[in-house]
């Protein structure tokens, strides 16, 4: 597989693009507007140019979601990680979410990885139906995963 274009505009009204640095702020707003315990910004900051750390933008250029993803080594394989996914709260359901992970999960088979894994909250109903539409299977429970609930890690192959 290819990693796709640089930038591409989806007919939902935003465009999916690499992040840049002066895209952070407007992330981190979104990170603390979507998670009790938010990434501090320089989380963020060290993924810049990383091909799996990508920004959904709408029409006049504003940041509505972004996704952050690399590829490790384990157990002798390149596996994908979806470590961070948000959308603004006033985009969800507009189809960002879905955008953000058709265009990273072919840029993390274009790294090597044959399967992609993410955590997700257990109450995390509408991430998990996402999720599934995308191929992602339940694997196992992390207890305290976040500070005050489980986690769910869910995985899938990639083709």
């Amino acid at each position: 597989m290819t990693t796709p274009a640089p930038t591409s505009r989806d007919d939902g009204g935003f465009s999916i693009r690499p992040a840049e640095r002066a895209d952070l702020l407007a992330i981190v707003r979104i990170e603390n507007a979507s998670f009790a315990q938010p990434w501090p910004y320089d989380a963020f900051d060290r993924f810049i140019g990383d091909p799996g750390f990508l920004v959904a933008t709408g029409e006049n250029g504003e940041i509505t979601g972004y996704v952050i993803a690399d590829v490790t080594r384990n157990y002798g394989r390149d596996l994908g990680h979806i470590k961070d996914i948000a959308v603004h709260p006033d985009r969800r359901g507009a189809g960002v979410g879905s955008a953000l992970l058709s265009r990273v999960l072919p840029v993390l088979a274009a790294r090597g990885a044959d399967s992609v894994k993410l955590e997700v909250r257990e109450s995390n109903d509408s991430a998990k139906r996402l999720y599934r539409t995308f191929g992602f299977e339940p694997l196992r429970r992390v207890p305290g995963y976040y500070d005050d609930e489980d986690a769910i890690v869910m995985i899938r192959k990639l083709e």
